[in-house]
């Protein structure tokens, strides 16, 4: 047997140190910057990517989405980059306030039978807040023409998302969700002051399966309506 020189000892502690640290950041979740949405596994997919290619990265303990200390939460100024001519003021009055006219956001009802066909459900893709269908336009359209027919009726968007993820992101993705659906609205000539939002993220779900199916249902946003 040759004998081992200190020289040939400390080259395979340094591979092996360097074995380590690859093999470390391979298998990691988090790449060193831990930006939420671009997850990075050793197969360069994103977390939030196509349902139908069942893009999720998992680990070992369970799902792993953005951490609530990598969460950057919506600001004003989130808003105005999404909208380039710039975000819509929210209604000055708050329902529920002294002096509002308005109820709490518990007297908003869901949409009565004779109002069911337009006030309907507009549904997202994962980790999006940008409606993409005709369909959902078409639905946005039709509310529009309602609302401005009816300066008396009064909405909240609610901003709902599937169960994936922590909490705080999907509250602020929820958030995004009903400001779009709010901004849309209001571009198609409807009062802003007509119009409130609330995120609800994933607490308050419409399927409780855990599939892509369920998961599709829940990534919506909803109409609650109040009358004077």
């Amino acid at each position: 047997m040759k004998k081992a020189y200190p020289w040939m000892i400390f080259a395979c502690s340094i591979v092996c140190i360097v074995a380590t640290g690859c093999q470390k950041k391979n298998n990691g979740v988090w790449d060193d910057n831990k930006v939420a949405g671009k997850l990075k596994t050793n197969d360069s997919r994103t977390l939030w990517g196509n349902d139908t290619e069942q893009s999720l990265a998992f680990e070992e303990d369970g799902f792993a989405g953005p951490s609530n200390e990598d969460f950057i939460p919506l600001k004003d100024d989130d808003l105005k980059n999404q909208f380039a001519d710039g975000a819509i003021p929210q209604p000055i009055a708050t329902p529920g306030e002294q002096g509002s006219g308005l109820p709490g956001i518990s007297r908003f009802q869901d949409p009565s039978l004779n109002m069911a066909s337009i006030f309907k459900n507009v549904y997202f893709n994962t980790d999006d807040h940008i409606l993409r269908g005709k369909e959902s336009l078409a639905i946005l359209e039709n509310i529009s023409t309602y609302l401005k027919a009816h300066s008396n009726t009064y909405i909240f968007v609610e901003g709902h998302c599937d169960e994936r993820g922590p909490e705080a992101y999907n509250l602020s993705l929820g958030a995004r969700r009903a400001n779009y659906v709010r901004t849309m609205l209001v571009k198609n000539g409807v009062n802003p002051n007509q119009i409130h939002t609330v995120s609800y993220g994933k607490e308050k779900p419409f399927a409780f399966g855990h599939d892509n199916e369920s998961w599709s249902k829940n990534r919506r946003a909803q109409f609650k309506i109040y009358q004077k």
